[in-house]
Parts: structure tokens; sequence; C-alpha cells
């Protein structure tokens, strides 16, 4: 090889990454504008609760954020976090598991109990499924472990903004109703035997999915993709977890599903009965 073609794969090579950078970043970019631009008119500014106890963290998130053209507010302990979550005026809640005061798994709860259906990202560090797990079934909708990538987070708060029931436009069914349940997509109300059920953001947004696809089998993958809004990652349970606290809250008998069911080894899908 001569020297001029090692000279010039030695620059192509960095080229090359920062590419693949730019590339993903535009991918942010054009997710971003796809939000803003809903239903063909652009949508006020999305205001996100950082509610987080680093303060290094919380400069770098912040300014990330609003960079990308998004407000935020801050909380620095979990009693102020839930104080400020409670009033409902933020389009999505980024908690921190371990907060002074008040823990995130706490917070968490509490807002679900209010009623406050705010689409929750909890930080987790260390990895522990335990509490991931734990704040899925608290009413959590996503979880990311620190450390990680900023660009993550922010894909991870663009597909949560984009399939919260206030970004979305309506579903295109008006209602449905399966057993003793009765779904209203636009008001995003569920009533079982007449009394409310209250679903997380996410729980809901998985409902109307497999409705709307009944009688179709879907993946985990598919799933992570349709409803999240990203790829399967090593060991996820984020579908599991949330299949099984719909069925908790919706089948007569969870443990025997008669409508939001497993196809072993391929996925779930939800089964047309009794409508």
């Amino acid at each position: 090889m001569s020297a001029k073609h090692e000279l010039l794969t030695a620059y192509r090579l960095p080229l090359t990454a920062h590419c693949s950078l730019l590339t993903a970043h535009c991918s942010l970019l054009t997710a971003h504008y796809s939000l803003l631009t809903a239903n063909g008119s652009l949508l006020t500014t999305m205001n996100i609760l950082l509610v987080e106890d680093e303060n290094g963290l919380v400069i770098t998130l912040s300014d990330r954020l609003r960079n990308e053209g998004f407000e935020v507010d801050v909380a620095e302990d979990g009693e102020k976090g839930f104080e400020k979550a409670s009033s409902g005026t933020h389009d999505l809640i980024i908690l921190d598991l371990m907060l002074p005061k008040k823990s995130g798994l706490d917070v968490c709860r509490d807002l679900r109990q209010k009623s406050v259906n705010t689409p929750i990202l909890m930080l987790t560090a260390k990895g522990e499924t335990i509490d991931k797990v734990l704040g899925l079934k608290l009413g959590a909708d996503d979880y990311l472990t620190k450390p990680f990538e900023v660009m993550e987070l922010l894909a991870r708060v663009e597909a949560l903004l984009r399939r919260s029931p206030a970004a979305s436009n309506g579903s295109s069914q008006v209602s449905f109703s399966f057993g003793d349940v009765r779904i209203d997509f636009n008001r995003a109300e569920i009533t079982k035997d007449d009394s409310p059920v209250e679903l997380s953001a996410m729980e809901f947004k998985l409902l109307q999915f497999l409705v709307e696809n009944r009688d179709k089998v879907h993946s985990r993958n598919d799933l992570l993709d349709a409803v999240w809004g990203y790829d399967a990652m090593p060991n996820t349970r984020t579908v599991d977890v949330h299949i099984a606290w719909l069925r908790q809250k919706l089948e007569e008998n969870p443990k025997r599903p008669k409508f939001i069911q497993t196809v072993h080894g391929l996925g779930y899908k939800f089964v047309s009965r009794e409508q």
C-alpha cells in the first residue's frame, strides 16, 4: 500500500464516524420536526419536568433539551418534583430514582394514584432489574440506565412525546368494547364494569395499538418499535411488564386472559371476541 493510500485511509475513518453521528442527529431533528408539526400545524413548545438532584446532570440535560426546543422545569428533590408534576402542566417527566426527601418510585406511584398520566421516563442506576420492573409496575412509561448517552435520552423523549395521548390526533376508531371494558380513544378513558380504570400513558398506547391491530401477532421487537419508538435491547422486559399490568387491570382472570393473549415463541395478540 502506498504512503498516499495509507494517508487517505487514515482520514477516511474519522470522516465516516463523523458522518454517522451527523446522520443520527439528523434523524432526531426529523423526529422532533414531525412532533412539532403533528396534525399539520405547529404545536406549542413541549414542557419537560426534570426531577434530578445531580447538579452536573441537571445542567447538561437542561441545556441540551432547551437547545432541542423544549421548555425545561427543574426540581431537585422528590417532594418538589411531586408538587410540580401534580399540576399536570408538563408534557413529560424525567424522573431520577434516587432522590432526597421522596424517592422517584414514591413520586411515580403517588402521581398515578392522583390520576396524573403524564408520561414518565425514569432514570435508574447500575442497571438494577428490580428497580426497572418496580418502576414500570408503579406506572413509569420507560426507563434509562445511568450512565447513558444524551442522544439516546433524546430519542426516548421524542418517542414518548409522539406516543402520549396529548400529542396524538386521536385514534381512527372512536370507541371499542370487549367483555366488561369500554374504551373511549378520543378522551383516553377506560371503564370496567362502569368503573374508571387508570392506565399510564404507555399502557394506554399499547392497548390502543393492540386493539387497532387485533387478531394479529406482534413480536416484542415490533411492539417496542411501534409503541415506544425504539428497537429492542438485550434483556428488556418493558413489553412483558406492560402486558402483565394491562391483564391485571382489564382481564377477568389475568392468569388466563381471554383478550390479551400470548403466542408462545412469537409474541402477543389481542383477540376480538365478546365485542
